[in-house]
């Protein structure tokens, strides 16, 4: 038993390595030649990757054997109940409590200094609702493009008012929506998300299990613009991270130790409340068998192991060399090619990340091998690496973002009207998938480093750096969704499809699959929401899938 976890571990920090070395190598090939690293910079950088890799990894095995075990009891808990507000409240506690403990969210909201815990707060609050809507639209059974149009509409209308009266948040709101989809919330919520869709769905427009953490990342961008709007974040700033200055190797290991207690007070904060939650819920409802429960609660040991990990390893000695080599290249007199720069770590990091191999699969499988396996992350991969010189280019001239946001939205959601809707839902995801770890640890320094370079103030850092992780998010949904539109003129080109059938051949294959799975539980109760009716009840009826 040990030598398998301990096979697991190993195999968990290989793939953290695996998503962190082609962003190392691109570090250490800069180093070497243009753009040389202090020794200080250069040794914390190393200890802080290695930190960093094998806390992702233990990181990522403690979210699969506690955070996706618990979201799934809660997910499977949930279908069983009639009343949709109960449904509504649980998926509301559990979407805050879960946003609050996630890495990426802490290290974005460490720049805002005095306001972090607001800010992570208001972040956890926006996600929290827009769970409660992504799991109504499963059980409503909602078009997806719909729920895209109606959020994405509010948020840009919020965007114009914030620009034209108070620009400073509008940049890192989008950031927000970005770094909630990531490796705490996404296996939590879509564990909560495909018990409720595998129960409540039939054949029909679209596959419900994609577009969750699409439709869940609306929710941090609105609440952010609505707290900038309302003066709550009136005096948000952005707080530095100092460049580490070492005499000798006590004073290097000394900033990582100093570093650890306020780390692990926000990691308890975060994963305290999560726990205490699920005890009560399954003292209530649950009842899961004590082998189990020791399991969820080893699984969230390595949890906050690996946070704390991660977590100090970005801080001291990760994140300072992104923003060093962004001052650096920035500082130039072809200080230009930052942008091409920008451009070819966006598209490494785009195959260095695990998400993205699993997200391949499941298109695969979802389009009976019609795409062939190289195209989606190719689509992803351009997508983030325009995102990165946008990015860059905007730090390096100060060219708003607003503009790149209206645009590059707009065309997403006109482009989710044409092409088949499960190619629209897999992209709004591949958007939340591509701004993973290494866009809140090393595009957005690195961004800042370039702004402070070219001679931004606080303030201008706040409108020009941030934006990176948004800007990331937005391109792939676009560039997914041209693949979806030529996919589906090639079908229909070929076979003369209709749009109709175009969609529904492809979830028939899905739910036929999926339905072969369930033959052992044909006695079960399962949702059925009933449109026939001229109003849906405070409840979910129930049938029986074997008869009446």
């Amino acid at each position: 038993m040990r030598s398998k976890r301990l096979e697991t571990i190993i195999e968990k920090i290989k793939e953290a390595l695996q998503s962190v070395m082609p962003i190392a190598l691109i570090i250490l090939l800069f180093s070497f030649t243009i753009c040389p690293l202090p020794n200080d910079i250069f040794i914390a950088f190393v200890v802080g990757t290695c930190l960093l890799v094998v806390g992702l990894g233990l990181f990522s095995l403690g979210a699969e054997l506690s955070m996706e075990r618990i979201g799934a009891h809660v997910g499977a808990n949930l279908t069983r109940s009639r009343k949709i507000p109960i449904i509504a409240i649980i998926s509301l506690i559990v979407g805050v409590l879960i946003t609050i403990s996630e890495p990426d969210l802490h290290v974005l909201a460490g720049y805002t200094g005095d306001r972090k815990f607001a800010f992570i707060l208001a972040v956890a609050a926006g996600l929290g609702v827009f769970l409660v809507i992504a799991v109504m639209r499963i059980i409503f059974k909602v078009k997806f493009k719909y729920i895209l149009a109606g959020g994405y509409g509010t948020i840009l209308i919020l965007s114009v008012v914030a620009y034209l009266t108070n620009p400073t948040f509008l940049a890192i709101a989008y950031d927000a929506g970005g770094v909630t989809t990531g490796a705490m919330s996404v296996p939590f919520v879509m564990s909560i998300g495909s018990g409720i869709a595998a129960i409540t769905s039939q054949n029909g427009d679209e596959d419900s299990s994609f577009g969750l953490m699409a439709v869940c990342s609306i929710g941090p961008i609105i609440s952010i613009l609505l707290m900038g709007l309302f003066g709550g974040f009136d005096n948000i700033a952005y707080k530095p991270h100092p460049l580490p200055e070492f005499l000798n190797s006590q004073q290097m290991g000394w900033s990582f130790i100093s570093a650890i207690p306020g780390i692990v007070k926000d990691v308890l904060m975060g994963l305290l409340p999560i726990l205490i939650f699920f005890l009560i819920y399954q003292l209530l409802t649950v009842k899961v068998q004590k082998k189990e429960m020791a399991q969820i609660f080893i699984g969230a040991g390595y949890t906050f192991v690996g946070m704390v990990l991660f977590l100090v390893g970005v801080n001291v000695g990760f994140m300072p060399v992104g923003s060093y080599l962004g001052a650096t290249f920035a500082s130039l007199s072809y200080s230009w090619i930052i942008v091409p720069i920008g451009m070819i770590i966006g598209f490494c990091m785009t195959y260095a990340e695990p998400a993205v191999g699993v997200l391949n699969k499941q298109v695969e499988e979802a389009t009976s091998g019609t795409i062939p396996p190289k195209v989606l992350p190719m689509a992803m991969a351009l997508g983030v690496a325009a995102a990165g010189g946008i990015a860059m280019l905007r730090a390096l001239t100060g060219i708003p973002i607003l503009p790149f946001l209206l645009i590059g939205y707009i065309a997403a959601v006109v482009l989710s009207f044409h092409c088949p809707s499960l190619f629209s839902s897999i992209a709004f995801d591949a958007g939340g998938v591509a701004s993973g770890v290494m866009a809140a640890t090393f595009l957005l320094p690195m961004s800042i480093g370039v702004c402070e370079a070219a001679g931004g103030s606080t303030e201008s850092i706040m409108t020009d750096a941030f934006g990176v992780i948004a800007l990331v998010a937005m391109m792939p949904p676009i560039t997914i969704q041209v693949v979806g539109l030529i996919y589906k003129l090639k079908l229909r080109n070929s076979a003369s499809v209709a749009d109709e059938v175009l969609d529904t051949t492809i979830i028939d294959e899905i739910y036929s699959f999926e339905n072969s799975k369930k033959e052992a539980s044909d006695d079960d109760d399962f949702l059925i929401i009933d449109f026939s009716e001229e109003e849906p009840s405070s409840s979910i009826p129930t049938h029986s899938k074997g008869g009446n």
